[in-house]
């Protein structure tokens, strides 16, 4: 199959896209809201659904609409000040959209998210219920993450990632990364003029995860490497990413009717089922679990649960039901679980038989550190 007629049928398929809008796409080189750029996306975001096909935008820009109110020529480097500019600028960027929806009879509804709101599976699936609600009224969500009250232990990082784990939040089709260059390139087609461009990446391997370096920006905080590294995230639950240059009029309507436009990057075709796509890329491991070659065999080549036999360390701070990383014995990570026990229980039979487990502790919750149901292969040799 062609690139091109690949595009065409994961369009034609998709029904929920879920678009990022990056802070450099939406404002001028003097710190405003690009209005041109604003109304071209929303165009084309009321045509998509006149072929039903429903948007999910995660939008960047508020700190950045504040630094031209506030006559600033840089991101705050203070949290506080960074959460005072967010504060302002979301207002301008939520009555922009506001505005501009409105023209098409089209509601806009204000989503935002920290780290918590998604990494207690309660609350991930409330905000998934709220979501299809606000998509069933007809509006369309705008999320951000609440830089507002965010702080380091709780916050995403960059709204490339964010875009990622909505892509199962919402359960969507197709995951589109507008930015301010026309999509993947072998080197920075900035700084070097024989930069080749990559229309269709099949699989992200190591030689594609180099090329995208990251970037320094006054605004911004990813760069091609956290957009990289979003189309895996998406990947591993079965969503293509499109990634293409936002600035430039008519994209997105192109991109929707499968338009040769941007570098698509393809799905995994054994994907995560949402639970596990949670464990392995919504959580944050509490600790590092080295395992002996032994037990990494069984894991990957026999789908067997981790024993505390074939466990040979475990490091960080712990308590049962909390996410882990399993590592071999070179310091590789290749799984992600929860655990059954806390790090201070399994220091204590960490190498035992699961019969020695009462005995050493004087309980035996589960047989297992990790049970299979509850972790994820993240790669194999």
């Amino acid at each position: 199959m062609t690139s091109n007629s690949t595009r065409k049928n994961i369009v034609s398929r998709a029904k929920r896209v879920v678009i990022k809008l990056g802070s450099y796409v939406l404002t001028t080189p003097s710190f405003k809201l690009d209005r041109k750029v604003f109304s071209d996306v929303i165009k084309s975001i009321a045509e998509a659904r006149k072929k039903n096909i429903e948007s999910v935008l995660v939008s960047s820009g508020a700190i950045a609409s504040a630094l031209g109110t506030l006559g600033l020529n840089e991101r705050p480097k203070l949290l506080s000040q960074e959460q005072a500019a967010a504060a302002i600028g979301q207002i301008s960027l939520m009555g922009l959209y506001s505005r501009l929806l409105g023209k098409f009879n089209i509601n806009a509804a204000q989503i935002l998210l920290t780290h918590s709101d998604l990494r207690n599976r309660q609350r991930f699936l409330n905000a998934r219920h709220t979501l299809n609600s606000v998509l069933e009224y007809g509006a369309v969500p705008i999320i951000n993450e609440n830089d507002t009250t965010v702080v380091e232990e709780i916050r995403f990082g960059d709204n490339d990632y964010l875009s990622s784990l909505v892509t199962n939040l919402v359960q969507a089709d197709l995951l589109i990364i507008l930015t301010d260059i026309d999509g993947f390139y072998d080197k920075d087609p900035r700084k070097y003029d024989d930069a080749k461009f990559i229309s269709l990446i099949e699989d992200i391997d190591s030689s594609i995860e180099k090329l995208a370096l990251g970037t320094k920006s006054k605004i911004a905080r990813g760069g091609m490497a956290t957009k990289i590294k979003a189309a895996i995230t998406a990947a591993h639950f079965g969503v293509p990413t499109i990634i293409a240059n936002g600035k430039t009029k008519g994209n997105l309507s192109k991109i929707l009717q499968g338009d040769d436009i941007g570098t698509l990057i393809l799905p995994k075709q054994n994907k995560l089922t949402s639970r596990k796509h949670w464990i392995a890329f919504t959580l944050k491991p509490q600790g590092r679990i080295t395992v002996d070659n032994g037990a990494k065999t069984a894991m990957l080549e026999k789908a067997k649960s981790l024993l505390p036999s074939g466990i040979s360390a475990v490091a960080g701070d712990f308590d049962p039901g909390e996410p882990v990383s399993c590592c071999d014995e070179d310091g590789v990570e290749f799984a992600r679980g929860l655990s059954a026990y806390s790090a201070e229980d399994i220091e204590k039979i960490k190498g035992a038989n699961t019969s020695e487990i009462k005995k050493v502790l004087g309980y035996d919750r589960h047989p297992e550190i990790i049970n299979r149901d509850n972790m994820v292969i993240l790669r194999k040799p």
